[in-house]
């Protein structure tokens, strides 16, 4: 590795977090739209469709998004390291998509986490927003 490599801004604000979703309910389902969360602000996004059984046993009638773990350089030279994020949610008998799309905008926009949410109908998109 080089010490003295050269601040590269557009190859470091492309870097983010790679998101996935998984749906553990029998009938909600979750497909993701975009897979990433840039530093740079693009947003990644997931779309939620049917109507849920709900909680179950374990796992059955959850709703998981994940945001995985990555690092960026800085201009100043520091790295940041951003953590991994795993929000799984329980869905309630017959929760309609767009309230589960609002659930996970409630849950993530309400922690101390780098990650801010907007749900759009079904839709849920996610982005990185540093905190200064």
């Amino acid at each position: 590795m080089t010490a003295n490599r050269k601040y590269d801004p557009a190859a470091e604000m492309a870097k983010g977090a790679k998101l996935t979703a998984l749906s553990f309910d029998k009938l909600q389902k979750v497909s993701v739209t975009r897979p990433l969360v840039t530093v740079g602000g693009e947003a990644g996004s997931v779309e939620f469709s049917g109507r849920a059984r709900g909680r179950g046993t374990g796992i059955d009638g959850t709703m998981s998004v994940w945001l995985s773990i990555f690092r960026y350089s800085r201009p100043d030279g520091t790295v940041n390291h951003v953590a991994g994020w795993n929000v799984t949610l329980p869905l309630k008998p017959g929760q309609e998509p767009e309230i589960t799309a609002k659930d996970f905008e409630k849950f993530i926009n309400s922690a101390s986490r780098p990650y801010r949410a907007k749900a759009v109908g079904t839709a849920l998109s996610i982005t990185y927003a540093e905190k200064d």
